[in-house]
């Protein structure tokens, strides 16, 4: 009589190889401690984010996989030349160095390790929930922190929702919260189980508070631009229902809740004042916009190189930028940052890296735009909703803002997810569910 013991009838589940890159998602939800520099240093979820490349790689290896389909890899490719242009030209070897694997880790490291993991649609659902989740959580705390008064300073009140990124990185709660509305809007029209859509539903209006609270004008622009655009993939008779239902959102939000403050009220008007009655905020982005132009005249094809916006800054900045913006509040004392990038990618690009380095990366954007709108209006998948939600509210609010602090990582996992949808397994009809 054999004494084996008997093997077990159902073996246990093992965790997706999406799963390394939730971990990256979670780190988010831990607090950044006060009085950082606000200046884009590291994070956790950059280390996080080093490891998930590393465990891909080991992946390719152990599995004898071909790393990337031709096109991904020239669409990947694109940036590193413009990027090596750069990285010589810049003010100092560590300085080019430095901009060299920032640049890599967003743009071409991270959303390959994300398009190699994401196996299949579930994997983009798993992704999308924990963005949804973290978006709760760090909403949950930006209302408390208004409610409370205990939030960043906003003309002399503690009522700006940062979330526990603190008031070195005011938008950073306002990107992770605007990212998990999209995701859950995206599956809310798509064709899941009405259960799993109703509770995206309500996720995408509930978070709809913190967003407002946040009181950041670059990304309630860009979350207006994303939202529209997925309606309108969607169908139009969702695009009516949903629209409707935002509308009773926000009357239920600002006459239930009181969140027509005055306060809210101007920055809202704001958004249409930036021309004829600017406030500071939007005079040092115009002479920053205006510096970085100054500089691209002066180097148009490689640029004045990598991280040389800061040192090139006073030479070409107007006598209208300040010396930098004022925060306060949210457990961290008075801090003056210096304004060190011209808060808009493209601009960005353009004055470090020149044309080259602009059409090498933005070119590669416009591409996987076309490819990812173009599918997932065929599919009308809640998949293609998000990834081509999330590119288009990256891009979007690449005019408002640039890569820098802790959520840049969430750039990084949203371009890999628009690789996967419009260039891999995500874009076959019929894919694995």
């Amino acid at each position: 009589m054999s004494l084996a013991l008997p093997r077990p009838a159902v073996r246990a589940r093992s965790l997706p190889p999406a799963a390394a890159v939730v971990a990256v998602i979670c780190v988010l939800a831990l607090p950044v401690a006060a009085g950082g520099d606000g200046e884009g240093g590291a994070h956790p979820a950059d280390a996080v984010s080093a490891l998930v490349v590393l465990y891909c790689a080991l992946r390719l290896v152990r599995d004898r996989r071909r790393p990337l389909p031709p096109a991904t890899a020239v669409l990947l490719g694109l940036p590193v030349a413009g990027l090596a242009f750069a990285a010589v030209g810049a003010v100092s070897p560590e300085a080019g160095l430095t901009g060299l694997g920032r640049y890599l880790q967003v743009f071409v490291l991270v959303p390959a390790a994300v398009l190699l993991l994401v196996r299949a649609r579930r994997d983009v659902r798993l992704l999308a929930w924990s963005t949804v989740a973290l978006a709760l959580w760090q909403g949950a705390v930006g209302v408390h922190q208004y409610v409370t008064g205990t939030g960043a300073s906003y003309q002399g009140e503690r009522i700006r929702a940062v979330g526990t990124f603190g008031p070195q990185d005011v938008m950073a709660m306002a990107t992770v919260v605007a990212l998990g509305l999209v995701c859950a809007l995206g599956l809310a029209l798509g064709r899941t189980a009405p259960r799993r859509r109703l509770l995206a539903a309500g996720c995408a209006l509930a978070l709809l508070l913190p967003l407002a609270l946040s009181f950041s004008r670059g990304a309630w622009i860009a979350t207006a631009v994303t939202c529209t655009a997925q309606l309108l993939l969607a169908g139009v008779r969702r695009a009516l229902a949903v629209g409707a239902a935002v509308v009773a959102a926000g009357v239920v939000l600002v006459g239930g809740f009181g969140l027509g403050t005055a306060l809210l009220q101007e920055r809202v008007g704001s958004i249409t004042q930036v021309a004829d009655a600017p406030d500071q905020s939007v005079t040092d982005r115009y002479a920053m916009w205006s510096a970085a132009v100054g500089m691209w005249r002066e180097q148009p094809l490689t640029g004045v190189g990598l991280k040389g916006f800061r040192e090139h800054r006073d030479a070409h900045a107007s006598v209208a930028l300040s010396s930098g913006s004022e925060t306060d509040g949210a457990g961290a004392g008075y801090v003056k940052q210096p304004l060190l990038s011209p808060h808009n990618m493209y601009l960005l690009v353009l004055a470090e890296q020149g044309l080259i380095g602009l059409l090498a990366l933005a070119g590669g954007w416009l591409a996987l735009l076309v490819l990812a709108l173009r599918r997932a209006g065929r599919s009308g998948s809640d998949c293609g909703l998000i990834a081509c939600g999330l590119l288009v509210w990256q891009l979007t609010n690449f005019a408002y803002a640039d890569i820098g602090g802790p959520t840049t990582v969430l750039t990084a996992v949203s371009l890999g997810l628009a690789l996967w949808w419009a260039l891999g397994s995500g874009a076959e009809e019929g894919g694995r569910r």
